[in-house]
C-alpha cells in the first residue's frame, strides 16, 4: 500500500516505541548495554530495562545474556536487520530534506531584443547582489499571461498609449552603422546606396522598412528604397550585422546606447526620432509575495535611471 493512501496510523500497538528501537539498535551493534547507554545518553540500567520492555512487548528474547557478554538471538538478528534498514532510510531521507534549499526564483518575460541587448549585459549585477536567487528569462515576442505562465515580472514593449505599470524608458530611433559606412553617409539622401538591415515584424510582411517608419516619417523619407535588404527575425541579429559592417540598421535607443558610446556603431545623422513606443514594467499577483521579484523591479528601474543619466 502506498504511504499517501494509508489510513491507519503508523504508530500503534503493533509498533514498539521508537526510543526502545533506538536503544536496541545501539545494544545490538555494540553487544554491550554499557556502550549503548553512552550512545543514547542513558544509564546502563535504563537501557537494560528498555530492552526488557521491548522483549516483553514482542514475547521473545532478543539477547542471550552470557557471563560478561551479550549475543543476539535469531529473533534479535531479524529485528536488528529491520531496524538498521529503517533507520538508514530515515537518515537518508532526513539528509535529503535538510539539504534541499528553499528555491528562490524570479521569472521575467520580455522581448528577445530587450533581453539580449539591454537586460542580459546588466544581469550579472543583480545576481552578484542576490547570489541565492535564480533568474529565469523568457525572451519571446509572445505576450504571455503572467498568472497562467507563473511569471513574476514582464517588461512589455508597447505603444506609449497602451503602456501599463511603471515606465522603464521610452524609445527613440535613428539609423546606425559601422564607422566606415558612416563616413559615406553625409545626408539621408546617401542611404539608397547602402544595404538595409531590417526585422520582419508581425503584420508588416509587405513593408521591409516597418521598423524604420518613425524616423522615416520625421525625415520625410516615406518612399526610401535602399539598394538591397537583409531581413532578420531577431533584432539582435540585425544589430550584429550592422556592427559587422553589413549595412544600416534602425537603432532603438537606449537599447544600443553602449554600442554607440563604445564606437562600434555610429549615428551618421545625429539625433533620432521618438518612436512613440516604450518599455513598461508589469508585475503579476505572485510577485507581490516574492520579495526577490520586488527587488528585481527596483533594480530594473535603478539600472534604467543610471543608463539614462549615462
Amino acid at each position: 500500500m502506498r504511504l499517501e493512501n494509508a489510513k491507519a496510523p503508523l504508530a500503534g500497538p503493533d509498533l514498539p516505541p521508537l526510543e526502545l528501537l533506538r536503544s536496541f539498535e545501539a545494544a545490538a551493534r555494540t553487544l554491550s548495554f554499557t556502550q549503548a547507554a553512552a550512545e543514547v545518553f542513558l544509564t546502563q540500567s535504563a537501557v537494560s530495562r528498555q530492552i526488557q520492555q521491548l522483549e516483553a512487548s514482542l514475547g521473545v528474547p532478543l539477547f542471550e545474556r552470557r557471563h560478561r557478554a551479550l549475543a543476539l538471538t535469531e529473533a534479535g538478528r531479524v529485528l536488528q536487520r529491520a531496524v538498521v534498514e529503517s533507520l538508514e532510510r530515515l537518515r537518508d531521507a532526513t539528509a535529503r530534506v535538510r539539504a534541499a534549499p528553499v528555491l528562490r526564483q524570479v521569472s521575467i518575460t520580455t522581448t528577445p531584443g530587450f533581453a539580449s541587448l539591454w537586460l542580459i549585459p546588466r544581469l550579472a549585477r543583480f545576481t552578484a547582489d542576490h547570489p541565492r536567487v535564480d533568474v529565469r528569462v523568457s525572451a519571446t515576442l509572445d505576450v504571455l499571461d503572467l498568472e497562467r505562465a507563473r511569471i513574476d515580472v514582464a517588461v512589455r514593449f508597447v505603444p506609449i498609449t497602451r503602456g501599463t505599470g511603471p515606465t522603464l524608458f521610452e524609445e527613440s530611433v535613428m539609423p546606425l552603422c559601422a564607422p566606415h559606412i558612416a563616413a559615406a553617409l553625409k545626408t539621408p539622401g546617401d542611404l539608397p546606396a547602402q544595404t538595409l538591415l531590417t526585422v520582419d515584424l508581425p503584420n508588416h510582411a509587405e513593408s521591409p522598412t516597418a521598423d524604420w517608419e518613425p524616423w522615416l516619417e520625421v525625415m520625410g523619407l516615406a518612399d526610401l528604397r535602399m539598394k538591397n535588404t537583409l531581413r532578420f527575425t531577431q533584432y539582435a541579429d540585425a544589430v550584429g550585422a550592422a556592427v559587422a559592417g553589413q549595412g544600416v540598421v534602425i537603432g532603438r535607443m537606449p537599447l544600443l546606447r553602449e554600442l554607440v558610446q563604445s564606437g562600434q556603431l555610429v549615428a551618421p545623422f545625429g539625433e533620432g526620432a521618438a518612436s512613440r513606443r516604450g518599455y513598461f514594467i508589469e508585475s503579476s499577483q505572485r510577485a507581490a509575495g516574492n520579495s526577490d521579484a520586488q527587488d528585481f523591479v527596483r533594480w530594473l528601474r535603478a539600472e534604467a535611471e543610471a543608463a539614462q543619466r549615462g
